[in-house]
């Protein structure tokens, strides 16, 4: 029937579309690879400086009860700080659009307190709150919270005038236009700054693990056992703890996107189409 035969060759489209989708990834990462194996030929690269992709996932087999110990550190800094970053850049953003007075005068120490680097700050966090997980988490919480509080007041400030007025006509009280219309508007532009924050969360928990991580039982987080084998000189293990990282990195932003795509997919269109 010539109507079957439409929804068969749509969906043939829609098949071939999506094996496209993949296959230019996977060739392209295939020709990496062989252009990694040529290199280490090529030049003779000792695998103490250069191992090839073989021996980083024999090192990553072998390391992975480690490895597994220390991308649950790392996520659970990485989750905390996250965490704590959204309810902290969610309440500030929403007391400075309640007082255009209090904004202008908390924005610039905000701004300054932005513009300082987290490298500066973690010596001093470690003063205050001591070495380990604290240290991580407070450093995930400054990356993470900036861009949550500057995307959520931008939502704020985004409501449509026309709403406003529309809500005053109809006699919303302020308790109203305030649950029904600016959270709904100020929700998007939040989300987009918790994505921003995910995909900064894993990198903010590596880097205080770098500058203020502390071992338990022999095992810290991925950050700290980067600098434990780069001290022993183990560079396939140094390699397979940051492809570690980087499949942690993968599942932290996935899941904030999932979450993002969850709450809007429905009724607005940034989320539509993803």
């Amino acid at each position: 029937m010539p109507y079957l035969d439409v929804a068969f060759k749509s969906a043939e489209i829609t098949v071939m579309q999506r094996l496209k989708t993949w296959l230019w990834p996977v060739i392209a990462g295939w020709g990496l690879i062989a252009l990694w194996y040529g290199l280490k030929h090529r030049l003779r690269l000792p695998s103490t400086v250069f191992p090839a992709p073989h021996e980083i996932l024999a090192a990553g087999w072998h390391e992975r009860g480690t490895l597994a110990r220390s991308a649950f550190i790392t996520l659970e800094a990485a989750a905390l700080g996250f965490l704590a970053s959204c309810a902290a850049g969610f309440c500030l953003a929403l007391i400075l659009s309640l007082s255009p007075r209090l904004r202008r005068t908390l924005q610039p120490y905000v701004l300054i307190f932005q513009m300082t680097p987290v490298i500066i700050l973690v010596p001093v966090y470690v003063l205050w709150i001591g070495q380990g997980l604290a240290a991580i988490v407070a450093v995930t919480f400054t990356i993470c919270f900036f861009p949550i509080v500057a995307n959520t007041m931008l939502g704020f400030a985004s409501v449509d005038r026309g709403l406003v007025e529309l809500f005053a006509v109809c006699g919303a009280n302020r308790r109203k236009e305030f649950f029904h219309l600016r959270i709904p508007a100020a929700l998007p532009y939040f989300l987009t700054g918790i994505r921003i924050a995910g995909s900064l969360a894993p990198i903010g928990a590596i880097t205080g693990e770098f500058l203020a991580g502390s071992a338990q039982d022999g095992v810290g987080g991925l950050g700290f056992m980067t600098i434990v084998y780069f001290s022993q000189l183990k560079t396939s293990e140094l390699f397979a703890a940051g492809l570690a990282a980087c499949l942690l990195g993968f599942m932290f932003v996935g899941l904030v996107h999932w979450l993002h795509w969850q709450l809007l997919h429905r009724w607005h269109p940034s989320a539509m189409k993803i």
